[in-house]
């Protein structure tokens, strides 16, 4: 073996080695970093929006004078405009709405006589309070109500008047809300409402005539403003 050109080729391949290492360093080296997390959209309540309503109201109503006791039952259907501001989960809503309906009854009160208490429609101020679970909301609401009363006797042997009063009283229920568009929500709900007593017919005969009602009604609402997503 020629001793004298191995040596020269170790010395060629240590020369080659040494020179590829240093340019290896001067390479740049890709920096890996964990994926970029997904962003999650959530449905927003925020905003103004307008809608119809329709249901089914029962209730009692007493009457003093004679002292019976009627069951006013009936359908109703109208208008709602509300506003909803979103904050984190909770959504703090004003709404309002006015109802026509034909809830009514009458009751045998006398001998060939009838009693009827009617009312005509109803509306309700109120606020609300929801937890969104995207695009669901379950919500409790709370305020005023306001509807016109009517309590008619079949005749006036009586000595009580017919006698009609737009009373304001108050009303508390829940529901739960669904947006199934970015725009266009649907909502079930229960009220109970409370239009307090009236007095009918003039002294001394005073007849006092209470209303009470339970609402299930179905909605529909167009949401006007606001984002339709947040991020949070």
């Amino acid at each position: 073996m020629n001793w004298k050109s191995f040596g020269t080729a170790l010395a060629a391949i240590g020369l080659l080695a040494g020179t590829f290492s240093a340019q290896a360093a001067d390479i740049p080296r890709p920096v890996y970093k964990s994926g970029i997390s997904p962003v999650i959209a959530y449905y927003n309540w925020t905003g103004f929006y307008l809608g119809i309503n329709g249901g089914y109201g029962w209730g009692t109503s007493d009457w003093s004078l004679p002292a019976v006791s009627n069951k006013p039952k009936g359908g109703m259907f109208g208008g709602t405009l509300g506003y909803n501001y979103q904050v984190g989960s909770i959504v703090w809503g004003l709404e309002g709405d006015i109802d026509w309906q034909n809830v009514r009854s009458s009751v045998a009160c006398a001998p060939g006589i009838t009693c009827e208490t009617r009312s005509d429609w109803l509306g309700t101020f109120r606020g609300r309070i929801g937890y969104a679970f995207d695009r669901w909301m379950p919500y409790i609401t709370g305020g005023g109500a306001y509807g016109n009363v009517k309590a008619t006797p079949s005749t006036a042997g009586l000595g009580v008047a017919a006698a009609s009063d737009t009373r304001l009283g108050w009303t508390f229920g829940g529901g739960l809300e669904y947006a199934f568009l970015s725009n266009w929500s649907t909502k079930i709900e229960y009220l109970y409402v409370d239009l307090g007593s009236f007095n009918t017919g003039p002294a001394p005969v005073v007849n006092n005539v209470s209303f009470k009602e339970n609402i299930v009604r179905a909605g529909l609402n167009y949401k006007f403003s606001g984002p339709i997503f947040s991020r949070y």
